[in-house]
């Protein structure tokens, strides 16, 4: 098989962590006789620097004539500390989702045993923890209009908007999760307050007959966000809008112990985007220090999902947890042996050369 591959490095780390992917990739890829051909473009603010678009049409046109997305990070400094800023990198993110439909961004919360100790939480109440989180992405306060500020400046709003159709498309995916794993479903939302909430929670239980077999629980964010910490093992699969799950989804990644271990899927229309959840981290670029395993994870979850390589993806997912299991990862993980960002790339290509 020959696998179609944009890839789009971004900002920050990206760069050096996309390339450790790749070499997983190309490693697994050549052992079992398919062919990745990638195409690189820019997004972010390397993408402001070149062209003034941080999301520029011909890096578009290359993500839509391809089978999937590796997405790096996206985020400058100079910008972060800019409020007045009038084009941001995040803006590339957001209008990539929308051009290429993204609405749906999966991301899986599971711990690795080796790690359980760096969890900020108990070991009892993280060992076996495993479920996934579905965020709605094109839609809700991040591009609900009108949005802007009064001519004075002194006053200053978001609208929140949701349609039936996008709850119900994203409802469906949730549920179909759901049947696969362990027939579960939370819905998070704030119906108690929010109209949206309320059109959220109508919408799927209208859907809800549909998938008898699944237990459906409704559960407001706020208690959610204590749930996670307090009982991370009782979640399998979790829905909710877009801002809810921006936030709750950062919340659990700590689950594991560290930001740098949870991949990431956004399910298009289009096509789909696979990435880590961590941020630019523009601190530790260029210093070769940043961990690449969530990244590494994503490309793993690209092979499954895109593709249908499952073998493929697990190969890599065991030579990720060997490299957990026998230390070799970079200084978030282990200050005392630490490897190197492309250390850790080389050595866990190498680990699936060998298998």
């Amino acid at each position: 098989m020959k696998l179609n591959i944009a890839v789009l490095p971004g900002d920050g780390i990206g760069p050096e962590i996309v390339e450790q992917a790749k070499k997983s990739l190309d490693a697994v890829l050549k052992k079992k006789g398919h062919e990745a051909n990638y195409t690189e473009a820019p997004v972010g603010a390397v993408a402001i620097d070149q062209t003034g678009d941080p999301y520029p049409e011909e890096t578009h046109q290359i993500c839509m004539n391809a089978d999937a997305v590796l997405f790096g990070a996206i985020g400058d400094p100079k910008y972060d500390n800019d409020p007045k800023a009038k084009v941001r990198p995040e803006q590339g993110l957001l209008a990539m989702r929308k051009k290429l439909g993204l609405y749906a961004n999966i991301r899986p919360v599971t711990t690795f045993p080796s790690l359980i100790h760096k969890s900020p939480l108990r070991s009892d109440l993280v060992d076996g923890a495993d479920f996934v989180a579905i965020r709605e992405l094109t839609g809700g306060i991040y591009f609900g209009r009108p949005q802007g500020r009064s001519e004075d400046g002194r006053t200053a709003y978001d609208t929140n908007v949701y349609t039936v159709e996008e709850i119900e498309r994203i409802t469906r995916l949730a549920f179909d999760f759901a049947m696969k794993r362990r027939k579960k479903l939370t819905v998070v939302d704030k119906a108690n307050v929010l109209a949206t909430s309320r059109l959220w929670r109508e919408t799927v239980q209208a859907i809800a007959p549909d998938f008898l077999e699944v237990e459906v629980e409704y559960m407001f964010v706020d208690n959610a966000a204590m749930q996670i910490i307090q009982w991370p093992k009782r979640f399998d699969v979790m829905l909710t809008e877009n801002m809810f799950g921006d936030i709750l989804t950062d919340e659990a990644s700590v689950i594991t112990g560290s930001l740098g271990l949870l991949p990431s899927a956004s399910i298009g229309v289009h096509t789909s985007v696979f990435e880590p959840i961590h941020g630019s981290y523009p601190q530790a670029a260029g210093k070769n220090i940043a961990n690449p395993l969530a990244t590494i994870l994503s490309a793993a979850l690209m092979l499954e999902s895109a593709f249908n390589l499952k073998e493929e993806a697990n190969m890599i997912r065991t030579a990720v947890e060997a490299s957990l299991e026998q230390g070799k990862v970079t200084e978030d993980i282990d200050k005392s042996n630490a490897l190197s960002t492309s250390e850790v790339g080389d050595w866990i290509a190498e680990y699936i050369t060998s298998m």
